[in-house]
Formats: C-alpha cells, sequence, structure tokens
C-alpha cells in the first residue's frame, strides 16, 4: 500500500510547485510595487481574495499582466486604471466613491441600523409585555405554596 500512496504524494508535491509563479524583477522598487499592486487587487472569480492569495487562472491571468505592466515602467495608477477599465470597480477592494458604488460604501451602516432599530422594537415590545393579572385565589394559593417551603426549611 505504501508504494501507492508515496509516488501519488510526491506527484501532488510537484504538481502544487508548479503552480507557484515566480517573476523575476529587474529592480527591487518595481517587485515591491507589484507586491502591492496584487494585495489591492481583488480576484474577480473568487471574490473574497485578492490576485496574491488566490490561484484562478484568471488571477494568474491578472498577476501576469500586472507584472508585465510593472516591468514595462507603468505606475500604479496606471496598472490600476488598465484594471479598471478592463474588470470595472469591482477589481478594487476600495472601490471610488461613485453613485454605482455608493451602496458598497453606505450599505454595512444601513444594515447595521436596520439591526439596531430591530433590536430597539425587540426590547421595548418586550418591556410592554406584563405577566399575566392573577386573580385573589391564584395570589393565595402561590402564598400558600410560599409558605409551605418556609416552613419545610426551618
Amino acid at each position: 500500500m505504501r508504494r501507492f500512496w508515496l509516488p501519488l504524494l510526491l506527484a501532488v508535491s510537484f504538481a502544487a510547485q508548479g503552480a507557484i509563479e515566480a517573476y523575476r524583477f529587474d529592480d527591487p522598487e518595481k517587485e515591491a510595487r507589484y507586491k502591492v499592486l496584487i494585495d489591492e487587487l481583488r480576484c474577480l472569480v473568487c471574490q473574497n481574495q485578492n490576485l496574491a492569495d488566490s490561484n484562478a487562472e484568471l488571477a494568474q491571468d491578472m498577476r501576469r499582466k500586472t507584472y508585465e505592466m510593472v516591468q514595462q515602467g507603468a505606475s500604479n495608477e496606471e496598472v490600476v486604471t488598465f484594471m479598471v477599465s478592463r474588470y470595472g470597480d469591482f477589481v478594487l477592494y476600495r472601490p471610488p466613491l461613485r453613485s454605482s458604488t455608493a451602496l458598497l460604501w453606505v450599505g454595512p451602516f444601513i444594515i447595521f441600523a436596520i439591526g439596531v432599530g430591530v433590536l430597539i422594537s425587540f426590547i421595548r415590545k418586550r418591556g410592554r409585555e406584563r405577566a399575566p393579572e392573577l386573580s385573589p385565589e391564584q395570589i393565595a394559593r402561590a402564598e400558600q405554596l410560599l409558605n409551605q417551603g418556609k416552613d419545610r426549611d426551618q
């Protein structure tokens, strides 16, 4: 059985190493800019990951294009402008405040306000609810039960 698993595990580990991209930079400043850019741009496939963390094919293509543009001397703004023109504002983790992105900026506050409103409404409604009115017979019976408990404790 070991003869089967060992080669399989080795093959998988080599395949995983092949998926890692290694770009060579002629300037450390360009490498630093590249890393900043792939940290700030979002993978459109994964949506909750930046380009640096995603292994999706689209993210690999976007990293390659970013690398090429940085190597050709494009500024960060030019790279971001290219990506936005090609993929839209969603590619940015911090999209600019525009009418089309206003809900992204204001949405969390609206959801929070609705949650607080529901909580306050629930608390007020619960505060208005009273214990049911007891008849004199029920009160007398409750007192009798309480007194029996006290007599037993003594």
